[in-house]
């Protein structure tokens, strides 16, 4: 035991000496394999630190509050909720009957003796130095010890009287406003004075200001009610204090009056599921992660490792090579004094132990120092602060184990290598006969053959990308294991190559052993490059083919639906004096009640109206029962599969305007201008419009008679309730001649009626916005700077400029090409070095026949060159293999989507899968012709013309 202790001692100080010797060559392995290592462990530093313990995360959101009350809203009725109090239904399934709708008066939920703060939150246009910014407005009084931890108060203090007001540190940035300033809501006449700021430790870029309770929202209220705009409702939660906290007992006690309960004392021990009702309801048993799709998670995690730890031994294996080879004759004086084999590879080995413990603590500790410098930005970039500075030391050491296993797994080859050479080859420098292992080969064969086959069935008949994945990665491995051969095979073609790379490519192909790993380091890096951007070609082929239009190519609009459409004016004009506009078709939209009503809202006095479909032409598959059943489940799978490639199934109800804007029945109100920037051709559209039809792009609106049918609802929440009870929705029903246009792509628009006969027909309409058509497209700094006006108005503007298909992938395609090209030149000089170590003696050879001093120069570029084309080669065919299966595996499942929709009755509006598999020959080229040409020059530029002069070794 002493002896074997005695001599890894002694291996150990000689490995440290030669790297200490050899700085630049183990400053170049220590760096590949401690940057991984900075990487992990400073992700994970960042993960562990980023999580927030259950105590952490109580204090952000109910500061040092026992519990949180919300109105459930179901008119106080029982409810069941899940122990975070994020999940509620009521009790009782009400399945045909009403749903309750209505608050609760919570403050009768309270304990006797609680202490509460009300917490509110609504949104305001306020006024800053650029115009008007839209922000969350919250009522809370922030400076009372149950609030602490809510916010973090940054300078000055929160507000203590009705004007005062604090902000977010985000908020006085985007305003321009500062500590000390004045602001006021729009349409508001008050003004409040900015005493402090704050930021929300869970969302740093959020706009938001903070009042006293009752001191903004209420007031702002009125002032919109009396400018006849939607109020909107602010939300409401209580912070509750009480003594003895809140157990899940309490919890489902006041469950029982509709309130639901956020309890920190439920949160740090919470009940097992089977003591939570609410999870014993039938749909209601909570989501858990399976344990295959954990496997799967933990596999994928494996290979990925495990990938980039043969990709950073195959590119430090030739490294410790070269170490080897020059202390051939230390390891051979290491023999001549007794030393076995054993020895000799203790010694190599010793030398991967050294740089891999340097790596680890290197890579260890500058993520400490990194990560904790850091932190600000980190924290800037996640949006969120830190909970602590959380360090585990487990998987900080298990990290740096992987570094020192990489270090050993990297030195194996070199020491067993080394440990073969006779004491004699050592000390006079002889190569000795050299012989290809025929059994690795075969291995790399069989696995190659394995986990194609694996990969294939992962495509054709399995969906699991793992397995895909899975597979591909162990035949990439057979490819690997083959390289020796595979280099062998290459080497046949020097007969038809000229002097320099005819020697570069024998000294290849004689000396597998160092030419193999980096040869196979550069496969792997290129195979990992071609496989994603094949993917993300193909994924990009994908999307063009599938992308829809918003508008004609050039054209733009800007749709305000917020306020009535208070601010178009101001939004037309500023597109106007920006972008480069030819013409443009001003659209409005028709308002049920009250100016600012917002589309669907309950508040009393807002409307909509909706384009009734004739019976005759609803879908079958969607047509309402008066029982709320399924229509489809009365039809076969055939009928469905029949039904669903029906017109009136195919078209589709929705009114999606450019932007998302949805206006009901996609019904807006214009002139023949529209049609115009739209590109409509249709000669008869104008006509019909100047005679007070409707304009409709859509069959289904139409009936047998030609007119369209529009029903005015006068009252959002009086139709939602009959819509609940499965009755009649009231309304007024009005008929309008329609003129129908077919085969004219109108985007979104369905339906276009104009201003005069929508006053006819006794409809008010509000400004919606404008369409433009342009010049040219809106360059960047032209959008930049729209992009600012719009900011100042302070509306939220639905802004499209249609550009057309824009690639997103050609940066990621540039980045992983380079990526690989560093990879690869590195891969192939550090092959250089150690041909360049082998081959000292041919080089001296050949200058002392009269070869000129270039040749040495010329002789490394294609030594290099060599070892990196034949690794692009073999890794770009090696990478398609798995984005092949990839894309495979991903068409089966979008078909079987595809197929399960029309089984339902919903493919109609769907394309058939369109799944390409594109190569992306330009990535391939830049590969196959740039890299190994990049290297062979660095090589070659950095390489000496003249070796120094030969010496006979001293006997």
């Amino acid at each position: 035991m002493n002896k074997w202790l005695h001599s890894w001692r002694a291996a150990i100080r000689i490995a440290r000496r030669d790297a200490w010797r050899s700085k630049g060559r183990s400053f170049l392995v220590l760096a590949m394999i401690a940057l991984p290592i900075l990487g992990v462990s400073a992700a994970d530093l960042t993960l562990r630190s980023s999580e927030l313990s259950t105590e952490e995360n109580l204090s952000r959101t109910m500061g040092a509050a026992d519990a949180r009350f919300t109105d459930a809203q179901v008119s106080g009725v029982p409810i069941l909720q899940d122990p975070s109090g994020e999940t509620n239904t009521t009790a009782e399934d009400y399945q045909d009957r009403v749903w309750p709708s209505g608050p609760t008066d919570v403050t009768k939920t309270f304990p006797a003796g609680s202490t509460v703060l009300t917490d509110s939150t609504g949104s305001a246009k306020l006024s800053t130095t650029h115009g008007l910014l839209q922000s969350e407005v919250r009522e809370l009084k922030a400076g009372d010890p149950i609030a602490r931890g809510i916010m973090s108060l940054q300078d000055g203090r929160f507000p203590e009287k009705a004007d005062e007001i604090a902000a977010t540190t985000h908020f006085l940035e985007t305003s321009g406003l500062s500590i000390g300033s004045t602001l006021s809501a729009r349409g508001d006449t008050r003004t409040f004075r900015i005493v402090g700021s704050y930021e929300l430790p869970n969302d740093l870029k959020a706009d938001q200001i903070n009042a006293l309770p009752g001191a903004f929202l209420a007031s702002y209220a009125k002032v919109l009610e009396k400018s006849g705009l939607d109020t909107g409702e602010a939300y409401t939660t209580y912070l509750v204090k009480s003594a003895g906290g809140f157990t899940w007992n309490t919890v489902q006690k006041i469950n029982t009056k509709g309130v639901a309960v956020t309890s920190r004392a439920v949160l740090l021990d919470p009940p097992a599921k089977a003591d939570v009702p609410l999870y014993q309801k039938e749909g209601w048993g909570g989501f858990e992660d399976s344990a295959a799709a954990r496997a799967a998670e933990l596999a994928a995690a494996g290979t990925v490792v495990g990938l980039a730890m043969l990709e950073i031994c195959l590119l430090a294996g030739p490294a410790f090579a070269v170490g080897a080879r020059r202390s051939r004759r230390q390891l051979g004086l290491v023999g001549a004094n007794g030393g076995d084999r054993h020895h000799i590879r203790a010694i190599v080995l010793s030398g991967g132990l050294v740089i891999g413990v340097a790596a680890a603590v290197t890579g260890t500790v500058l993520a400490l120092i990194l990560t904790f410098a850091l932190q600000p930005f980190l924290e800037a970039a996640m949006n969120q602060r830190f909970g602590s500075f959380d360090v585990r030391p487990l998987e900080l050491l298990g990290i740096a184990f992987i570094a020192v296993l990489t270090g050993l797994l990297a030195a194996i080859v070199p020491a067993v290598t080394a440990s073969r050479q006779t004491v004699l080859a050592s000390l006079t420098g002889r190569r000795g006969v050299r012989r290809s292992s025929r059994v690795l080969p075969l291995i790399g064969l069989g696995a190659l053959l394995l986990g194609g086959a694996i990969a294939l069935y992962g495509s054709v008949v399995s969906d699991q990308f793992v397995v895909v994945a899975g597979g591909s990665a162990l035949a990439e491995l057979g490819v690997v294991a083959m390289t020796p051969a595979l280099v062998g095979l290459f080497g046949r073609t020097g007969r038809w190559l000229p002097l320099s790379p005819r020697l570069a490519l024998r000294d290849a192909v004689r000396n597998r052993g160092r030419t193999a790993p980096a040869v196979a380091a550069v496969l792997a890096a290129v195979a990992g490059t071609v496989a994603v951007s094949t993917y993300a070609a193909s994924r990009e082929a994908q999307d063009e083919a599938g992308y829809t239009a918003k508008l004609p190519y050039g054209a733009v609009s800007a749709l305000v639906m917020e306020d009535g459409g208070r601010d178009v004016p101001q939004v037309r004009d500023a597109v106007q004096r920006l972008l480069p506009v030819d013409s443009r078709a001003d659209v409005q939209r028709i308002q049920v009640g009250k100016t600012g009503c917002a589309p669907y809202s309950e508040a009393p006095g807002c409307g909509r109206f909706e384009m009734v479909i004739p019976k005759a032409n609803e879908c079958p598959l969607w047509i309402t029962t008066e029982d709320g059943s399924d229509p489809s489940e009365k039809f076969s799978k055939e009928q469905r599969r029949k039904l669903a490639k029906d017109w009136r199934c195919v078209e589709n109800s929705g009114g999606d305007l450019p932007g998302g804007v949805f206006v009901e029945g996609g019904l807006i109100v214009g002139d023949a201008s529209l049609l115009k920037v739209l590109g409509i051709t249709d000669a008869g559209a104008q006509k019909a419009l100047a005679e007070g039809k409707i304009v409709s792009f859509a069959k289904a609106p139409i009936d047998k008679t030609g007119t369209i049918a529009i029903k005015v609802i006068a009252d959002n929440k009086k139709a939602n309730l009959a819509d609940q009870e499965r009755k009649p929705i009231p309304g007024e029903v009005k008929t309008l001649p329609a003129h129908l246009v077919t085969g004219q792509n109108a985007y979104g628009v369905r339906a276009l009626i104009s201003p005069e006969a929508a006053k006819a027909a006794g409809f008010t309409a509000v400004p919606l916005g404008s369409f433009f058509a342009t010049d040219a497209l809106p360059s960047a700094e032209q959008r930049q700077k729209l992009d600012g006006e719009l900011a100042k108005i302070g509306s939220d503007v639905s802004l499209h400029v249609e550009e057309g298909f824009v690639s997103k992938t050609s940066i990621v395609l540039l980045a992983l090409t380079v990526f690989a090209g560093l990879v690869t030149i590195g891969a192939a000089g550090i092959a250089t070095g150690l041909a360049q170590a082998d081959a000292e003696a041919d080089l001296k050879t050949l200058s002392a026949v009269g070869a000129p001093p270039r040749v040495r120069r010329t002789l490394s570029g294609f030594q290099c060159g060599v070892v990196a084309a034949m690794g692009v080669i073999l890794g770009s065919a090696a990478g398609v293999l798995p984005a092949m299966g990839l894309r495979l595996t991903e068409e089966r499942q979008e078909l079987r989507f595809y197929q399960e929709a029309l089984d339902q009755g919903w493919g109609g509006t769907q394309d058939v899968p369109y799944v390409p598999i594109v190569v992306p020959w330009e990535t391939l080229a830049a590969l196959l012709v740039a890299v190994p040409l990049g290297a062979a020059l660095l090589a070659a530029l950095v390489t000496r013309s003249r070796g120094a002069l030969a010496r006979r070794e001293a006997a």
